[in-house]
């Protein structure tokens, strides 16, 4: 029998706090750190990253709750009393992005903030703590791919972690954190290199980047949530990739100076 990692980090009396929640909200801070530096690029009021972080959060995660359940719910209509038992995982991010959005929607233009400027400033942000937020997966092992001989090409310790019902399997949640991680230095590169950036321009590479990822990961994990022939997660991966394709080609139809770049 391997070893593997307790899902319980600290425990406080009753109290227990998991490294699902560590990942989760160290990924956020750092997001929140990254989004607050570069907002005066855009002209936002840093101030307004926190007022919206304090907002979206906790709904994104309500979002990605009620998404999971949603598609699992033949398995929750018989064990309601775990609806809310997140901590035991069970989130899925896309139902997080999808309430997160809605919410900086709202949030934008209710501050009379460009919503593509409040993008290009959150989702690097976004792409690192989704690499990060990958980890507490692996510690709930979750997020996997088919059964396998072996691991070899695997640091021990996450082979260990990786041998799930008698066998090791695909670690697909290594492949979506560095995809991610991969992305994000990308983007660090662009903006450093950004004499040629635009409004918009982060944002679209965003979608398409973390579109195409998921996509090819989701088709090699066991555990996704189904519909119609195809994991739920690439019809969604196929829609957000459209619409980066989309939003690049016609952000690249305006002129110059309809865009809003501050250097």
């Amino acid at each position: 029998m391997l070893a593997t990692i307790d899902p319980i980090a600290l425990k406080f009396g009753p109290i227990s706090i998991h490294w699902y929640a560590i990942c989760i909200v160290s990924g956020l801070l750092l997001a929140v750190y990254l989004a607050q530096r570069w907002a005066p690029e855009k002209g936002i009021d840093p101030e307004n990253i926190l007022d919206f972080i304090l907002l979206a959060f906790p709904i994104a995660i309500i979002g990605a709750r009620f998404y999971y359940v949603i598609f699992q719910w033949s398995y929750y209509s018989q064990n309601p009393s775990e609806i809310l038992a997140i901590w035991n995982g069970g989130i899925a991010i896309y139902g997080g992005l999808i309430a997160g959005a809605a919410v900086l929607y709202w949030f934008a233009k209710r501050h009379a903030i460009a919503v593509l400027d409040f993008l290009d400033i959150t989702v690097p942000g976004v792409m690192i703590a989704q690499s990060i937020g990958r980890w507490g997966n692996f510690i709930n092992q979750e997020a996997y791919g088919k059964a396998v001989s072996h691991l070899n090409y695997v640091p021990e310790w996450i082979r260990q972690q990786m041998y799930i019902e008698g066998s090791y399997r695909v670690p697909t949640f290594l492949y979506e954190s560095l995809w991610n991680l991969l992305g994000f230095l990308i983007i660090m590169g662009l903006r450093r290199f950004k004499k040629g950036l635009r409004q918009g321009d982060s944002t679209s590479f965003y979608l398409i980047w973390y579109g195409i990822g998921r996509f090819v990961i989701e088709g090699m994990r066991t555990d996704s949530l189904m519909f119609a022939g195809l994991r739920v997660s690439q019809w969604v991966s196929i829609a957000i990739l459209i619409l980066g394709i989309v939003l690049l080609y016609f952000r690249k139809q305006r002129p110059e100076a309809d865009y809003k770049m501050k250097n």
